[in-house]
């Protein structure tokens, strides 16, 4: 029995997921053909923090009939988007429940506005959803304090996968507001929010959305 690509645990797990089901083997036929147990390979495809050896990858890419480039993932620092559209690309939309199990996990999401002195803008901010709403830190000053108010306000979260040419879209679109309720922020607060960029944080705001899109790029065949 494989291991779901939806469900494999990293991006390394997914890319050796879906390329053993693209060539069409089964868990226990790429394990064989790459010289290593079943039980590690499962774990390579699953687990949260696989940590393959380059022997190791190189002996599966030959298995699965790739480099072990596109199996880890080469080329991370650079841009995103560099490498051609692959063959059999599919651009299909998502459903609600679908765009809702990609934020599940949260991580870092852009809050989409219109500054006043500039035009649209997108922020990058660090978020974590409760129940449907997204929950984010910001300081008390500068635009994003100010950019909130507008209604309505939109939130794109995204995930490209450059070695495989695959990623995928949500975009939110409602209405934020600042946090101010004393039980709600105790709430927000224990969400564990840590913004990436540092300093001083203070004020939590929720999005709740009216309307959630999501599109997405797999590789058919």
């Amino acid at each position: 029995m494989g291991i779901d690509a939806e469900s494999a645990g990293t991006d390394v797990g997914r890319r050796i997921a879906e390329q053993r089901n693209r060539v069409g083997l089964t868990l226990a036929e790429a394990a064989d053909r790459a010289g290593m147990s079943p039980e590690y390979l499962a774990y390579l495809e699953s687990s949260t923090a696989p940590n393959p050896t380059q022997a190791a990858l190189m002996r599966l890419a030959a298995a699965l009939d790739t480099t072990p480039g596109s199996l880890s993932g080469a080329g991370l620092n650079t841009p995103p988007g560099q490498r051609p559209a692959a063959k059999g690309a599919v651009l299909d939309s998502m459903t609600i429940a679908e765009c809702r199990r990609h934020l599940a996990d949260g991580g870092i999401g852009r809050l989409l506005f219109v500054e006043p002195a500039r035009g649209p803008v997108a922020i990058p901010v660090n978020f974590q959803m409760d129940g449907d709403d997204v929950v984010f830190r910001t300081d008390s000053e500068g635009s994003v304090a100010a950019g909130i108010h507008q209604r309505p306000i939109s939130f794109d979260v995204d995930h490209l996968d450059d070695a495989l040419s695959e990623g995928w879209s949500v975009l939110l679109t409602g209405e934020a507001r600042i946090i101010t309720d004393s039980g709600e922020l105790a709430r927000a607060a224990a969400l564990n929010i840590e913004p990436w960029a540092g300093g001083d944080k203070t004020v939590y705001v929720r999005l709740t959305a009216s309307q959630i899109t999501g599109r997405r790029i797999r590789v058919s065949g």
